[in-house]
């Protein structure tokens, strides 16, 4: 049974270990790189599972392992802005993925946004799944500016 959560103090130890699992996995899909987020000290990692900052972490467990992650930053118009979403490859084709978007979707007002390299298939496929669509806007990858990101957007009902 997988459990889907936010993170705790507590849990700083899995948040890293996911957040660099996901970053080594797919280097190129987040605006942070492996090597800046594996600087971090244990401080920061502790005062992001504690939610001291903005972005807030969901985290999906199996047992006591994070095999799962997503983030979410709120912007200037109170849209969430989705970050950081993973899945452990041993997890994906499961509802795992899809149960970490419904749990940022249960706290968002009237729209969350990502951006997507729409030449990830897998994930643009998910995303469109899961009720987002293409918006005709784009911008650089922050950690690899050569990639071209597309951003989506989910509205509530």
């Amino acid at each position: 049974m997988i459990d889907i959560r936010y993170t705790r103090e507590e849990d700083w130890p899995e948040l890293k270990r996911v957040r660099l699992a996901a970053l080594q996995d797919a280097p190129t899909a987040f605006g942070v790189t492996y090597a800046s987020a594996a600087a971090y000290t244990d401080d920061a990692w502790r005062d992001r599972a504690a939610r001291h900052g903005k972005a807030r972490f969901i985290l999906a467990f199996d047992g006591a392992e994070a095999v799962g992650i997503v983030g979410y930053v709120p912007n200037a118009q109170r849209e969430l802005e989705l970050i950081a979403m993973w899945v452990a490859p041993s997890h994906r084709g499961t509802s795992t993925a899809a149960r970490l978007v419904d749990a940022v979707k249960a706290h968002a007002g009237h729209r969350i946004l990502l951006d997507v390299a729409p030449t990830n298939a897998r994930a643009s496929a998910f995303y469109q799944k899961q009720g987002f669509a293409f918006l005709p806007q784009w911008e650089p990858l922050e950690s690899h500016p050569h990639i071209q990101l597309q951003k989506m957007a989910w509205s509530k009902g």
